[in-house]
């Protein structure tokens, strides 16, 4: 790499006991973005000086920390057409290095087993059976009743490797297999409670079922409920019954509230900068200049 003087030039420099030396040094690297973060790990391993792991870190997360908003900005602006990637993109905050194409493949395996079953001429609650079966009973999947409010649940790698999630985790990954298999199943943003809806394209034009023929809960093993339901759980709450408690939203509105439930979980274990960095991704979804 023709930087790669200067680079090793400024990373030697990263100890120095002069603090504007080392904010300028700080700075250029920086600038220079992902392609110094090989050069910087290698420097944390060989060296046993704790101050400099720790500016080394301290970049590190910095320059990973900016990737994953270009990446947020990009997939917002892009549309956000892909939920799993929007998914994906918060998970690079916490798991900068992973191999996501290892988590698609893992969710094309789940994919592929259903479509061994799948007949065309099943009805829908049939289907949603079927995805069921396999979700639940062969792959395992539940939601996370014990460690509700753990940030982990929020991070799909995590909700893959260990089978458990919230409401919206499981959610996501549940209606990302189904839409692969053209299975119109999406995401409804209800009050303390993220559920799924099972969409009847032909009735979309009519406003008062919102196009939704049942209602799906993958926290609950997939259990499957009626409008009346939502009604209940609405009143039960005492909230008013806005058409977006039943219609399908938008893949945006979901990644905000991953980020929402990411922020409560971290508040909660207070952890002060992880909120605060949590707060600018938010305020990247809210920026309405699409």
């Amino acid at each position: 790499m023709e930087n790669s003087k200067e680079i090793n030039a400024l990373v030697r420099l990263l100890d120095d006991p002069d603090l504007e030396v080392y904010e300028h040094v700080e700075k250029r690297l920086l600038e220079y973005g992902p392609q110094v973060v090989d050069y910087l790990e290698n420097e944390w391993e060989h060296s046993l000086d704790s101050l400099l792991q720790q500016r080394i870190e301290n970049i590190v997360h910095k320059i990973q920390f900016n990737s994953v908003k270009e990446d947020l900005n990009l997939w917002y602006h892009s549309g956000a057409f892909d939920l799993l990637q929007g998914a994906l993109v918060v998970n690079r905050y916490q798991y900068p290095d992973l191999d996501e194409q290892k988590l698609i493949l893992q969710i094309e395996e789940m994919k592929r087993e259903i479509w061994l079953s799948l007949q065309y001429e099943m009805s829908s609650i049939e289907k949603i059976k079927l995805i069921n079966h396999v979700f639940y009973n062969v792959y395992g999947f539940s939601g996370n009743t014990k460690n509700h409010h753990d940030p982990q649940n929020s991070y799909i790698s995590q909700v893959l490797e260990s089978k458990k999630g919230n409401q919206i985790s499981l959610a996501i990954i549940y209606s990302t297999l189904a839409q692969k298999l053209d299975i119109p199943v999406y995401g409804v943003n209800l009050p303390q409670h993220f559920i799924l809806g099972y969409v009847d394209e032909s009735k979309r034009e009519e406003e008062n079922e919102f196009g939704v023929l049942f209602y799906i809960n993958a926290f609950n093993k997939g259990a499957i409920f009626g409008k009346h339901d939502v009604d209940q759980f609405l009143r039960q709450l005492n909230l008013d019954p806005l058409p977006g408690f039943y219609a399908p939203c938008s893949n945006v509105e979901i990644i905000k509230r991953i980020i929402r439930n990411l922020v409560s979980a971290y508040e909660n274990l207070g952890s002060v900068e992880k909120v605060v960095e949590l707060k600018e991704l938010q305020e990247i979804l809210n920026n309405d200049n699409l």
